[in-house]
């Protein structure tokens, strides 16, 4: 049997073709490119009322009345992204301190109590598997500024994170 190491070498470095083919032009985005999301209103309804539930490692875990809307959850992200941004979080009895000395910061929202010790819980589960807050502030000096609701682990973001931020008109 011959050995055909050689020619099956040569067909690899040759290749079937000899001129390369072109790439088809196309008018489409590149998939990898990223377009920004449009500006999302802030919304006009009153924040939810919070207790704070836990704290650790600049982690917060917020808890609102079970009734609280999502305008009213939405409208408590945005308010706990402008104090943030402000320095203003102690006048929501929040550590502005904490906040400045770490490089990231989350607060994770719940409607009532029964789900909001699942993300340092040891064992069993309060809700089970899966996360189940009503919405996410995350905060990094260089990195982050992303508000999400969440239903169902979907995400609906509040805010192009991307965009600069604008902080709140004030009126009298």
């Amino acid at each position: 049997m011959p050995n055909l190491r050689p020619l099956a070498l040569v067909l690899l470095l040759m290749g079937c073709n000899s001129t390369p083919t072109s790439a088809p032009k196309t008018d489409a985005t590149p998939a990898a490119a990223h377009v920004p999301m449009p500006t999302i209103p802030r919304p006009t309804a009153t924040p939810a009322p919070f207790k704070l539930f836990h704290y650790y490692g600049n982690s917060f875990t917020l808890t609102t009345p079970d009734n609280a809307t999502d305008d009213e959850i939405a409208a408590l992200i945005w308010q706990l992204r402008d104090a943030t941004r402000t320095h203003t979080l102690d006048k929501l009895h929040l550590s502005q301190k904490d906040v400045d000395a770490g490089s990231t910061t989350w607060f994770h929202i719940y409607r009532g109590t029964k789900c909001a010790s699942e993300k340092y819980t040891e064992g069993k589960l309060p809700c089970g598997a899966s996360y189940h807050a009503t919405g996410d502030y995350t905060y990094s000096k260089r990195v982050w500024d992303k508000g999400i609701l969440l239903h169902d682990e979907k995400e609906t973001e509040l805010w192009n994170p991307d965009a600069p931020y604008t902080p709140p008109t004030q009126t009298n």
